[in-house]
């Protein structure tokens, strides 16, 4: 059975990002896509190359979050600096901001996750930037989450080459 939008899956995204890792993760990558549905925006993301942890206990989970601006750009002691804070036009408390996310479990370098929000549209999002941090968001600290430093950056751009089916 699908659920209503689920069906949005079986066609092209209206915007994507690709994630790319910084100067200390090169092998890491990603795609996130982002398809609109009247239900709210859904979100498929894989990303490979991640760092992984030895002990069973330590499994990485990585703060996954949408930040205010498309420039993945930063210098040594943060790569992404450009990126700016985490996307909160109506400059509400972590973890409310419009561009908080589930994170992202890492199993043995890979990670796959999908979600619903309605707290953003796709239009709202385009030209933003996708940020996967190297820690988990604790949801409660603020600004971010104590996420710690940023790991991974794509920016979110209109999917132009989609066709929409009626």
């Amino acid at each position: 059975m699908f659920y209503p939008f689920t069906k949005r899956l079986l066609m092209p995204p209206d915007a994507y990002a690709i994630l790319k890792g910084d100067a200390s993760h090169p092998r890491l990558h990603g795609k996130v896509f982002f398809y609109q549905t009247p239900y709210g925006v859904l979100v498929n993301t894989t990303v490979i190359g991640l760092p992984t942890a030895r002990q069973l206990c330590a499994s990485p989970i990585f703060a996954f979050h949408i930040h205010e601006n498309g420039r993945c750009q930063g210098d040594e002691n943060d790569p992404f600096a450009d990126v700016g804070a985490h996307y909160n036009p109506e400059n509400c408390p972590h973890p409310f901001h419009r561009g908080d996310l589930p994170p992202l479990f890492g199993a043995n370098g890979y990670a796959y996750a999908s979600v619903l929000s309605n707290r953003f549209t796709v239009e709202e999002i385009l030209t933003r930037a996708v940020i996967l941090h190297q820690s988990y968001d604790d949801f409660e600290t603020q600004p971010s989450g104590n996420a710690q430093g940023k790991i991974a950056c794509g920016v979110i751009l209109a999917n132009r080459s989609r066709r929409r089916l009626s």
